[in-house]
């Protein structure tokens, strides 16, 4: 069997949640709200996990006011698209054994 990693950024569950949420999502993105209220994380705790997948390349995070009031859109990028589909492969490919 050959060596199996997973990117260990994408495989920590909130940020696995964060990246297939987002690449299931029309137009590939989404607000902060409507993510926190999907996944039923805190705001702190996605206001971090966004950071870490920003910070990799993962995430575009726009913020602005819209009607006096303050919105963060939060989308995949490509590069975030490419990543979560070789993880998934290499998680395919690992487990793919199993059903044998």
């Amino acid at each position: 069997m050959e060596k199996f990693q997973l990117n260990k950024t994408i495989h920590e569950q909130s940020r696995l949640k964060i990246m297939v949420t987002l690449a299931s999502a029309r137009n590939d993105g989404m607000t902060f709200s409507d993510i926190k209220e999907s996944l039923g994380m805190t705001a702190g705790n996605l206001s971090v996990q966004l950071k870490t997948l920003e910070t990799a390349g993962y995430l575009t995070i726009k913020k602005y006011i819209e009607d006096n009031k303050s919105r963060t859109d939060i989308s995949i990028t490509p590069d975030g698209r490419k990543a979560l589909i070789a993880y998934m492969e290499s998680l395919e490919s690992f487990l793919s054994g199993v059903k044998k």
